[in-house]
């Protein structure tokens, strides 16, 4: 446990008058505020001696982020049972389940974020918790292969895999295979987007629907969010790049749909879609696109920004009051699309 723990858990709790002072002069950008818990948030950041990612080795930033998360973890929302899992043969999965009560329940399929080098189950245990939770649905994470030991497309190859064990083994997960969705956040978003691309396409079965969280959803270019935010936000450009380069083989992968979802030749008749970007974010413009994008080609979306959030807030629901609310509502527009 850090020091900063017990600190990192106050900061969500204190009025928003006592938030503000603290927080000291507002930071506004592009029209939008930042929330001061946000900015303690950052700062509680700093003080812990946390470096930008891009300065370090893979080993060294999947560690740092390791202890980010711990630092904001907070309570975790109580579920009856979290069990590890093998899927497709060789995938690490873990399930996590709301209630013991018999009752067969929508599942959700979670990748976890970290521009596929960084973050992990535990990572994203608070997380999945949380939906699992609130939303009253399993939850089952995927511990799918990271780069740069295995580029681009393994995390795709493996984020399709596990889509297709799970409504395989629905029974066995005690889930109803025609209520299994997708969601991730970030480069999971990414994976999210692409498998329910894929599975869209193949004939097979498909996802209930799409939730995704300030998703990667174009890596062939830099839109006009990553100059506005591009440090002092948690992710920064060069971080984006950092990850990029250990992800994709080659510059022609950036323009592969399974890397840049956005650049889908067409994505009519996809599954319908909840976007979570937060307003702070350098990926929030590519996030937004994609929902525009779904929503012109007739797709159900449902696109809320968090203005005054920043990337990772997902993480962040035990110390901020602003991201627990907007994870609270998605979970809530999950348990819909999934009743």
């Amino acid at each position: 446990m850090s020091l900063l723990d017990p600190v990192a858990t106050a900061v969500g709790r204190l009025p928003a008058s006592v938030l503000r002072l603290m927080a000291g002069r507002p930071v506004r950008i592009d029209g939008l505020e930042l929330e001061p818990d946000v900015q303690l948030a950052l700062r509680l950041l700093r003080l812990s001696g946390h470096r930008d990612l891009s300065t370090m080795t893979p080993d060294a930033a999947r560690a740092e982020i390791r202890r980010s998360a711990a630092t904001f973890a907070g309570r975790l929302a109580p579920v009856a049972r979290v069990a590890d899992r093998t899927l497709a043969g060789t995938l690490g999965a873990r399930l996590y389940v709301p209630a013991d009560d018999g009752r067969r329940r929508g599942l959700v399929v979670y990748y976890h974020g970290g521009g596929w080098v960084v973050g992990d189950l535990d990572t994203h245990d608070p997380l999945c918790r949380f939906l699992a939770h609130a939303a009253d649905v399993l939850v089952l994470a995927v511990d799918y292969r990271r780069a740069p030991e295995r580029r681009f497309p393994a995390a795709v190859d493996d984020a399709l895999a596990a889509f297709r064990a799970a409504v395989a083994d629905a029974a066995a997960l005690g889930a109803d295979p025609a209520r299994i969705a997708v969601a991730g956040d970030s480069a999971g978003g990414n994976l999210a987007a692409v498998v329910a691309q894929l599975a869209a396409r193949d004939g097979g079965p498909r996802p209930t629907v799409q939730l995704l969280i300030y998703p990667v959803t174009d890596l062939s270019r830099k839109h006009p969010s990553y100059r506005l935010f591009a440090d002092g936000f948690f992710l920064t450009e060069r971080e984006m790049d950092w990850y990029r380069s250990h992800y994709l083989p080659d510059e022609a992968a950036a323009s592969d749909p399974r890397a840049s979802p956005l650049l889908a030749d067409d994505v009519t008749g996809l599954p319908p879609a909840i976007v979570l970007t937060a307003g702070f974010d350098v990926l929030r413009d590519e996030g937004e696109a994609y929902a525009r994008r779904l929503e012109a080609a007739g797709v159900p979306v449902r696109l809320s920004r968090r203005a005054g959030l920043i990337h990772g807030f997902a993480n962040a629901t035990a110390v901020s009051r602003p991201a627990h609310a907007a994870m609270h509502e998605a979970a809530g527009w999950l348990a819909t699309a999934l009743a």
